[in-house]
């Protein structure tokens, strides 16, 4: 402020200075004005309005106002308005964004989860957070920043996610849960100023590079996921011929989650109601995929060659369903690996998975560092480029995965392949959920999201008892028995056809009822196993 008085005493001055030496130059020309009038001369003038009313008519009066008026530019025009906005406008809109954006949280806080870093996985799980009504807070190190994720709906509080102070403000001694999901260096640096604080607050970290596991795993970090790696093995476990024809996606107690395509069975043309698979199998088909679209099975449902059937049921239930529905074991012939499109760690996750079960691929990497002296396993080129496909053999696979961080190359990449070959099956990567629904429009048969994956198993560890799913949109949750279904079976329920979601097990004294029976009276504290698409939930918990 000191400096702000400085300057406007140095115009008022400027202009003082400025209109006696006006005086003094229009007596020099022989004529008079008042003080007032110098002043109104010398603001005109400096303010570059200039309304000629009042001029001078020689050269040195000229002069003179051609040195008032390019001082007063620089003065009035370029220097005053920056200083407001340092001294005024910018102190106020700081204050603003602290009003908005604390610096710490209250003090009987409890039970929170503490994210520092936002990324496609924390956002994500940012959303069932919310749906779940968890408390969390996101630590962001830039007041700017800070507003506008503010602005976009998320809790937030200014902290540096390296600094103890931060943890003390955010009461981390009492949060449910630390997530840091940035790169190595940042997690173990987080992870390492957490345990200055407290030893006792799970901390949940990810780790890019395998030899970073000991790192972070050593300041007693809870959990630390590879989730490149975890994406990887489960996109390599949906390539068909691979192991058992139904491919086991999760599992809750007895209760196993399930799919299988219809190409690998002998259900194709059939409606639900004529197959009767819950007589026969005890089989529950929960859910259909239709070209990346979610549909709820109905009796009248028919079963085409291009749908993945969601099945839920027991494990000897699933064998059942095996022998009598199966098609075998389809394994890739001789000659016609895998086509994996992508080299890093998805990539690589996916040959691993690939190479226990004796399936021979292919991987496409332009990177040379990634591929130089690896085999001919290893294909460097552009997979845009149709003879790099060629030479990989594209032309003769039966499946391509396409691992690529790059969701806009996986979109490009599902079209051209989907076009080359349009009976090959597609399984591509989702880095954001914005990209699901492009990729299945692509072509892609399956699209497994990395932001799923990552957001559901860190939910998993606050709330054991949820179902992790990978695939995106589709949510497995359970509910206690509402009250207005106590005393009613499911039937009577009409929860399929009012929210969209199926009830795929009831717990009821411990037990796990897989597959229930529709017209088992529902009791009070049972709890419902339910699945459906996110819409579906909201729907479930908005009428029950």
């Amino acid at each position: 402020m000191v400096l702000l008085a400085k300057f406007i005493a140095f115009i008022f001055s400027i202009i003082v200075l400025y209109s006696i030496c006006f005086h003094l130059l229009m007596l020099y020309e022989g004529r008079e004005f008042s003080w007032v009038t110098g002043v109104y001369w010398t603001l005109t003038v400096m303010s570059t309005l200039g309304f000629g009313d009042i001029t001078f008519s020689t050269d040195l009066g000229l002069l003179f106002t051609i040195m008032v008026l390019g001082s007063g530019v620089i003065l009035l025009l370029i220097m005053l308005p920056f200083t407001f906005i340092q001294f005024f406008y910018s102190p106020w809109l700081e204050a603003q964004s602290k009003s908005r954006t604390p610096r710490e949280l209250p003090e009987d806080t409890s039970g929170h989860i503490i994210i520092t870093c936002l990324d496609p996985i924390t956002e994500k799980l940012v959303a069932k957070l919310k749906r779940r009504e968890f408390e969390y807070v996101l630590v962001v190190g830039e007041l700017h920043q800070a507003a506008e994720l503010y602005d976009a709906g998320y809790k937030v509080v200014v902290g540096d996610p390296e600094d103890p102070e931060t943890y003390y403000r955010l009461r981390v001694e009492n949060a449910a849960l630390v997530v840091a999901t940035s790169d190595d260096m940042i997690n173990t640096s987080v992870a390492f100023t957490v345990r200055e604080i407290t030893r006792t607050v799970p901390i949940v970290t990810s780790a890019n590079h395998e030899n970073s596991l000991d790192i972070l795993q050593f300041p007693g970090n809870t959990h630390v996921f590879q989730f490149a790696k975890m994406l990887g093995h489960a996109m390599g476990n949906r390539t068909l011929g691979l192991g058992r024809p139904v491919n086991f996606v999760s599992s809750f107690d007895r209760l196993h989650i399930a799919e299988i395509s219809a190409v690998q069975t002998s259900l194709g043309g059939k409606n639900l109601v004529d197959i009767g698979m819950r007589e026969k199998t005890g089989v529950t088909v929960v859910g259909l995929w239709e070209k990346g679209k979610f549909q709820v099975p109905r009796p009248e449902t028919v079963i085409s060659s291009t749908t993945l059937l969601l099945l839920a049921g027991t494990a000897k239930q699933l064998d059942r369903f095996e022998e009598l529905y199966a098609n075998g074991k389809e394994m890739h012939a001789a000659g016609a690996p895998v086509l994996i499109l992508g080299g890093g760690r998805v990539g690589l996750a996916v040959a691993e998975t690939l190479e226990e079960h004796q399936i021979s691929y292919r991987i496409v990497e332009k990177r040379p560092n990634l591929t130089a002296g690896k085999g001919e396993m290893f294909i460097e080129g552009d997979a845009a480029d149709i003879k790099v496909l060629e030479q990989a053999g594209v032309m003769e696979t039966k499946t391509v995965i396409i691992t690529t961080h790059n969701d806009a190359m996986n979109i490009y990449l599902a079209f051209y392949c989907r076009q080359l070959r349009p009976e090959i099956q597609i399984i591509s990567r989702a880095t954001n959920e914005r990209s699901v629904a492009k990729l299945h429009m692509a072509g892609a048969d399956l699209v497994l999201s990395y932001a799923s994956m990552g957001a559901n198993s860190i939910i998993n560890i606050l709330k054991n008892d949820e179902i992790s799913m990978f695939t995106e949109g589709l949510n497995i949750f359970r509910r206690p028995m509402p009250r207005s279904l106590v005393g009613k079976n499911l039937v009577q329920s009409h929860i399929r056809q009012s929210t969209g979601c199926s009830v795929i097990a009831i717990k009821s004294a411990g037990k796990l009822i897989v597959g229930p029976d529709p017209l088992i009276s529902l009791k009070e504290r049972e709890e419902l196993i339910l699945i459906g698409t996110t819409e579906a939930e909201l729907a479930f918990l908005d009428r029950f």
